[in-house]
């Protein structure tokens, strides 16, 4: 596995297609930080794979239904790990045209989701990134 830094330097050498993955990019810059904090106090960095995730999720756990692959990122999300505002979700995952037509984030993203189910799709994706460049 890759120490912190390379990955952030593989994650930040991405070019984002779009505004959904210019915010997973920055979810995923966020997780790092989460990740580096979290190496600070442990005093040293994830050895392998699963303690990498331990240390993203900062104590969110699959407390929900376990064959939900978003539960632990929905725990986090829902828990305040991240935005916390619908508006700041909105803007930071939304095109102009999706943040105009949900009015800033203050209509629900669509009919059978809230901003923080979007968010934690979005925190599932920016952890794939982060997987994949660990293992790169």
């Amino acid at each position: 596995m890759k120490r912190l830094e390379e990955i952030r330097a593989k994650i930040t050498a991405k070019k984002p297609r779009g505004a959904w993955s210019a915010g997973v990019k920055a979810y995923a810059l966020e997780i790092l930080d989460t990740i580096k904090e979290r190496s600070e106090y442990e005093g040293h960095e994830p050895e392998s794979m699963e303690e990498l995730k331990e240390y993203a999720l900062n104590g969110a756990k699959d407390y929900q239904n376990p064959n939900d692959i978003y539960s632990a990122w929905s725990v986090a999300s829902w828990g305040g790990s991240y935005l916390i505002y619908d508006g700041d979700i909105a803007k930071r995952l939304c095109n102009r045209t999706e943040f105009k037509k949900t009015d800033g984030g203050n209509k629900r993203p669509n009919s059978h989701e809230e901003w923080l189910d979007v968010q934690a799709r979005a925190l599932f994706q920016a952890y794939d990134l982060i997987k994949e460049a660990a293992r790169a």
